[in-house]
C-alpha cells in the first residue's frame, strides 16, 4: 500500500531548494510512495481548498532541478500558532493545519527550513503526533549540527563574484568598495565570501570594531602602494557603539540593512579615500545553485526519505564529515551556530592579512 509524504517549504527562499524535492519525489517514487506537495509553507494548507499537488518525477526535469527558488512557494510571515487574520486578529491555527495533513492521508512530512520553521514545525508534529524530518536550509548557515545548509554555498559564490566585479571598478577609480552581505545571526557569508574574495577587511557581528581599526588596516594598504580597498560587511554588524542597523518598512516592520551606507562616510573621513557602497541583498537568494549546493541538496533529500523509510521522525538530516547523518531537530535549534572568533577561518584570514577592523 503507498506511503503519502508531504513536502513544503518555509521560511526565506534559497538556491538548491527544488533539487530537494527532485531527490525526495525520486526517490519516494522508487520506493512506491506518492508525494504531495504544499504550497506556500503551512498557509496552503489553511487555505479551502488545500493549496496542494501531487509531484511527480516528470514535475523535475533539468530545467527546474537548475532553478532558484521553490516551485511551491515559501513565507516566513504566516505562523500557525500566531496567524494574522486579515482583520488584525492573531489566531492560534495549528489544529486547523494539523487536521488538513491528517485529511490528506499525509503520514511523514518533510520541511525545507531553517531554525524558525522547525522550531513551528516540531511543535505541530509533538501537538498532532504527525512523523517529521527536516532538511536544513539557511543562506547564513547558522544552523547547528550541520556543517552545509542548502543555499549557502550559493550565497558564498554569488558574494564572491561581486568582490570579483568591484576589485577591478575599485583600482580604476582608486576607490575602497564596501560590499554590504546577507547574515542575519552570523557572519558566515561575510567571513567566506571574504577570504575567496580577497577583501581587505572583514566586519562581522561576532567580532567587534572601530573605525579606527578599519582605518589602520586601508592606510597600510594605501602605505603599501595599494590605491584600493575591499571591505565586505555582514549586515547584522553594529554599530561601533553597539547599535543595531536597521531599516523600517511599510507597515513598521524592522529588518536588518543600511550598515554598509553607515560605514561609507565614515571610511571616507578617516582614510580619505573616496567610498562606494554595493547592498547585494535578495540578489544571494536568488539565481541558479552552485554544484555544491545541488549535489547537497539531492543527498539531503535522499536521507530525508530513507529516515521515512526506517521510521526516524523527529530528526533533520545534517552534512557531516562528508555524509548526510540524521540528528535531533531540537538539538539542531537549540542554539545558532555563529563563527567562532577563534576558528580556524578567523585564523585563516588573519594569517592573510586580512583585518576584522578590531
Amino acid at each position: 500500500m503507498s506511503k503519502t509524504i508531504g513536502i513544503l517549504t518555509s521560511g526565506g527562499d534559497c538556491a538548491g531548494l527544488n533539487a530537494v524535492m527532485r531527490a525526495v519525489v525520486c526517490r519516494a517514487d522508487s520506493l512506491g510512495w506518492t508525494v504531495i506537495g504544499i504550497e506556500n509553507g503551512t498557509a496552503g494548507l489553511l487555505e479551502d481548498p488545500y493549496r496542494v499537488r501531487k509531484l511527480h518525477p516528470d514535475d523535475f526535469d533539468g530545467f527546474v532541478m537548475r532553478r532558484g527558488g521553490t516551485i511551491l512557494g515559501t513565507t516566513n510571515s504566516r505562523n500557525p500558532f500566531q496567524y494574522e487574520m486579515d482583520d488584525g486578529e492573531v489566531k492560534d491555527r495549528s489544529d486547523e493545519v494539523i487536521a488538513a495533513l491528517k485529511d490528506l492521508g499525509i503520514e511523514a512530512l518533510i520541511g525545507i527550513g531553517g531554525d524558525g520553521s522547525f522550531d513551528i514545525l516540531s511543535r505541530l508534529a509533538e501537538k498532532g503526533g504527525i512523523n517529521m524530518v527536516g532538511v536544513p536550509k539557511t543562506i547564513d548557515n547558522d544552523l547547528y549540527m550541520t556543517d552545509l545548509s542548502v543555499g549557502f554555498d550559493t550565497a558564498v559564490e554569488v558574494a564572491t563574484e561581486a568582490l570579483d566585479r568591484l576589485q577591478p571598478t575599485a583600482a580604476s577609480h582608486d576607490r575602497v568598495m564596501i560590499l554590504e552581505v546577507m547574515g542575519r545571526d552570523a557572519g558566515h557569508i561575510a567571513l567566506s565570501a571574504g577570504i575567496a574574495g580577497g577583501a581587505d577587511v572583514i566586519l562581522i557581528p561576532e567580532i567587534p570594531y572601530t573605525i579606527e581599526g578599519i582605518a589602520k588596516k586601508i592606510q597600510a594598504v594605501k602605505d603599501s602602494g595599494r590605491n584600493f580597498a575591499l571591505v565586505i560587511v555582514s549586515e547584522a554588524v553594529k554599530t561601533p557603539d553597539g547599535k543595531k542597523h536597521e531599516v523600517v518598512y511599510y507597515g513598521g516592520e524592522t529588518r536588518y540593512g543600511g550598515i554598509g551606507e553607515f560605514l561609507g562616510p565614515k571610511i571616507a573621513e578617516a582614510t580619505g579615500f573616496e567610498t562606494r557602497v554595493t547592498v547585494l541583498g535578495h540578489v544571494q537568494r536568488g539565481g541558479n545553485p552552485t554544484h555544491n549546493d545541488r549535489l547537497l541538496a539531492q543527498a539531503l533529500g535522499v536521507k530525508a526519505v530513507d529516515l521515512i523509510e526506517a521510521g526516524e521522525y523527529g530528526k533533520m538530516v545534517a552534512w557531516q564529515n562528508r555524509a548526510a547523518v540524521a540528528v535531533p531537530i531540537q538539538d539542531a535549534i537549540k542554539e545558532c551556530r555563529i563563527v567562532k572568533k577563534d576558528g580556524f577561518l578567523v585564523h585563516t584570514a588573519r594569517s592573510l592579512g586580512i583585518s576584522f577592523g578590531d
